[in-house]
């Protein structure tokens, strides 16, 4: 099933300050989540395999063009096994490797991820989950109001994805 939603990343300039805003917002906090993101060789979009602790192994297959503040991301999600990622590694060729601890805070639809990447640093992410009742235009319209709140500048956004940001390192 293809789902989607409207995203940004920015580099974090305080973790403290960060987690403050969120209990401001009054932002359900979810704990942190342990993830290890394995990139592979795909002709179009990106393809990771996520391990999660705690939480669920899954493969996801996401589009999303690489361009400063909020955008629209297409992305499918499918439960499978970490047995398979020799195979995948296999058949397609590992690009990279994204070990971070996200701490994770539900607001209204959106996700607030506050990312501990190792090699890369600090960074924060929202995602607003798009549905029936949640279209594009809102979820931008939340960014906007969340990249407020944070204090979130042009000069912090980060257009591109943690695998491209380690492809660079």
């Amino acid at each position: 099933m293809a789902l989607r939603n409207i995203e940004m990343k920015a580099r974090l300039r305080g973790r403290a300050a960060a987690l403050a805003v969120c209990e401001g917002l009054k932002a359900s906090a979810q704990g942190d989540i342990h993830q290890i993101d394995t990139y592979f060789r795909v002709p179009a979009g990106r393809l990771k395999l996520r391990e999660a602790q705690p939480g669920r192994t899954e493969l996801v297959q996401y589009h999303r063009p690489d361009s400063a503040g909020p955008k629209g991301c297409d992305y499918q999600l499918s439960a499978c096994n970490a047995d398979i990622k020799p195979l995948l590694a296999e058949a397609l060729g590992v690009l990279t490797v994204v070990d971070k601890v996200r701490t994770l805070y539900l607001w209204k639809n959106v996700r607030i991820h506050i990312d501990a990447v190792q090699s890369l640093g600090s960074y924060i992410e929202f995602e607003a989950v798009l549905d029936d009742t949640h279209d594009d235009a809102d979820g931008h319209a939340k960014l906007q109001e969340l990249m407020q709140a944070f204090g979130i500048t042009d000069a912090d956004h980060e257009p591109v994805s943690y695998l491209d940001l380690m492809l660079r390192a």
